[in-house]
């Protein structure tokens, strides 16, 4: 390859993969001689691309952190998935990071060639997002966590639980679960001595400590399923007990193997067995399935049913209806 521009940035392309390159390797995929490699790491460096080289049997070269953020070189696979996660950064729940994914996505956009500027726009105009109401966190907070991980550091930081309480916590981060448009931490409270998950929106003053922390076996292979089992274990759930007037064989389609189970009573009734932490969803399923019924437990879901009637009648009674006349 005798273009030294193309081979540059072809070099350069190769030393952003996270791995060390021997200068061998380096040659042979750029088909040069090692000494001319030498030569084109020299000139990256002169560009400001803090290019490392380690010695030895087993050295080569990397490309390492520098004091400026320099130019990257994506395929179009590479830039079209990072123009998707900007525009869905944008929307998500970590406050100020919105204004930062518009700019770098309005900068990204600006040289992307047309074929892909299609592919993105594309896209964007097929995809929805759906309209979160979760709380905002703030970004340094996922730095300081993120790095207290990274680090194997202790943290500390203040909470405050869901009744208002406040603490201090002295922790051994493990790991950062997004749930929706939810941010918690796993961590092992050294003050009580277990493992806890904190929502990350009701944490304030979080830093690093410097102190190390006890490698610990996690309370589980699959953190993000258990964090999931946590959230809901403690979430109130409701045994509810109804008495369809339909056929079971005319109900059993709606119902299905998840949302319930049905028990016959005759040929024109069948009990209704569920369990749900949602009033909401289970008294609009209920009455999604277009027949007669009579709930007998939760009481939480009869008077749910009730307040839900109330409001139904009072917008009925409300609605004015006009009438033209034709002279």
């Amino acid at each position: 390859m005798t273009d030294t521009p193309a081979r540059l940035l072809n070099l350069l392309s190769l030393l952003q993969t996270p791995r060390e390159w021997p200068g061998s390797e380096l040659a042979g995929r750029l088909e040069v001689s090692q000494r001319t490699i030498r030569r084109d790491i020299d000139r990256l460096r002169e560009l400001g691309y803090p290019v490392e080289a380690s010695r030895g049997a087993d050295g080569g070269y990397r490309l390492g952190a520098g004091a400026a953020m320099p130019p990257l070189l994506l395929d179009d696979e590479e830039a079209v998935a990072i123009a998707v996660g900007l525009r869905g950064a944008a929307g998500q729940a970590i406050s100020g990071i919105e204004e930062s994914s518009v700019r770098a996505l309005a900068k990204l956009e600006q040289v992307l060639p047309s074929r892909l500027r299609y592919r993105v726009s594309a896209l964007g105009a097929a995809t929805v997002p759906m309209p979160g109401t979760g709380p905002a966190v703030d970004p340094e907070h996922l730095t300081v966590f993120a790095g207290a991980i990274a680090n194997n550091e202790r943290a500390r930081f203040a909470y405050r639980t869901g009744d208002g309480t406040e603490s201090r916590r002295h922790t051994e981060p493990h790991r950062l679960v997004s749930a929706g448009r939810r941010w918690y931490l796993l961590a092992y409270d050294l003050d009580r001595d277990g493992w806890r998950i904190f929502r990350v929106d009701r944490i304030s003053e979080p830093r690093a400590t410097g102190g190390r922390a006890t490698p610990r076996q996690p309370p589980a292979e699959d953190i993000a399923a258990y964090v999931t089992d946590k959230m809901y274990s403690l979430l109130p759930t409701y045994s509810a007990r109804v008495t369809l007037h339909a056929p079971l064989t005319k109900v059993a389609p709606a119902i299905g193997e998840s949302f319930g189970e049905l028990e016959p009573i005759d040929d024109e009734n069948c009990l209704f067995h569920a369990g749900t932490d949602t009033l909401d969803w289970l008294a609009f399923r209920l009455l999604g399935l277009g027949c007669e019924f009579t709930v007998h437990e939760p009481p939480e879901l009869i008077d749910h049913l009730r307040e839900m009637a109330a409001r139904a009648t009072r917008g009925a009674a409300s609605t004015a209806v006009k009438v033209s006349t034709v002279d």
